[in-house]
């Protein structure tokens, strides 16, 4: 239904998107997740022309819609797009946002677009709502009118962009449950989106946009319990980390202490996790200072808010190297210690390098 190659989209020097391929089957759903800035709105917005893109090509149905010879008016019948904001007319009552486009662009009588309106505020729960005016509505009603709005025009593709960002939490679910309603009913949908349970339970495909390009897609079962890429991981599992490349031996102990500290502060840890890392990452740094004139080490903490974890990564090139069974490190690391403050310890020698994994308790 929808075959995008090569897409790309620049503003100016900027480029937003770089080298998109897609491929949309009728009846799919189609969720789109990543990190603010990443390309997301964009690509919707050039699917549906309102950003002309840069490069590549654009297929609805065996139609190019890049070519200056398409009716895009006509491509925009058949699809249509719900907006984080709205977009509701605020001079026109309910009934007047969904009966405008219906006369005056598929030519219905004012009769048949009130009835179809009807039906379908009835269908999104708001047909109460007819007569009232948008500002006499609360965010979720709104968005809920402009999903109603978006069919009266019978498109077979609907594009969402972010349509419950601009909602209060209580009214998030209310415009959930309509589009996992129109999901069931087998409309052909994009949704960029933000709520990740929500993109697990109605999607067929899942596709993980960073830095303007599909860094990973795959069925929601792949994306959510087992990506394969680590920037998805770290997005799914709302990872955020700090990292240190450590050279010499004369590493400056109190400014990782401090910047430690601030970590634990941001994510709002616990005093005694905090306290623990410290300590851990002390004794670790004593046990790797011999090697750091010729093998720099690299510690990564990282804090899963998904899996509210806490991990500490210790990598190094050379020869096999396990800081806690070595005599030497262990001996000097406080072993013991560092092993009661931590749920689990793994070594694994890959290729060249040492890799000690600490999940702390």
């Amino acid at each position: 239904m929808i075959k995008i190659e090569h897409l790309s989209k620049n503003f100016g020097q900027l480029s937003v998107l770089k080298d998109v391929n897609i491929e949309i089957r009728e009846g799919e759903v189609i969720s789109i997740i990543g990190p603010s800035g990443s390309g997301k709105s964009t690509l919707l917005r050039c699917i549906n022309l309102l950003e002309r893109p840069s490069g590549g090509t654009i297929n609805i149905d065996g139609v190019d819609i890049l070519d200056p010879k398409t009716n895009v008016s006509k491509i925009r019948q058949k699809m249509n797009m719900v907006f984080q904001s709205f977009n509701l007319f605020d001079h026109l009552s309910v009934m007047e946002n969904l009966t405008i486009a219906p006369i005056k662009l598929l030519g219905k009588n004012r009769t048949e677009a009130e009835r179809k309106a009807i039906e379908l505020l009835s269908l999104v729960g708001v047909a109460e709502k007819a007569e009232n005016f948008p500002d006499e509505l609360s965010g979720g009603q709104k968005q809920r009118v402009a999903i109603a709005r978006c069919l009266a025009m019978e498109p077979q593709i609907i594009l969402f962009d972010e349509p419950t960002s601009s909602l209060d939490p209580t009214m998030v679910s209310e415009v959930l449950s309509v589009i996992r309603r129109l999901a069931k009913g087998g409309m052909t949908m994009v949704i960029v989106t933000h709520e990740m349970d929500f993109a697990r339970d109605v999607s067929h495909r899942v596709l993980y946009i960073d830095d303007g390009v599909i860094y990973e897609e795959g069925t929601p079962e792949q994306i959510f319990n087992n990506p394969v890429k680590e920037k998805t991981k770290a997005f799914i599992n709302r990872i955020r980390s700090i990292s240190y490349h450590i050279t010499t031996p004369a590493y400056d102990i109190y400014t990782i202490h401090a910047e430690i500290a601030a970590f634990c502060e941001k994510q709002i840890l616990p005093v005694k996790t905090r306290e623990n890392l410290i300590l851990i990452v002390e004794e670790m740094l004593k046990a790797y200072k011999p090697l750091l004139s010729s093998s720099p080490v690299d510690m990564t903490l990282a804090y899963s808010e998904k899996k509210e974890s806490v991990e500490l990564l210790f990598e190094n090139r050379g020869a096999a190297f396990n800081a806690l069974e070595n005599a030497q490190a262990a001996e000097e690391s406080g072993d013991s210690g560092v092993r009661d403050m931590t749920r689990s310890i793994e070594y694994q020698r890959l290729n060249d390098t040492n890799r000690l994994t600490m999940l702390l308790n």
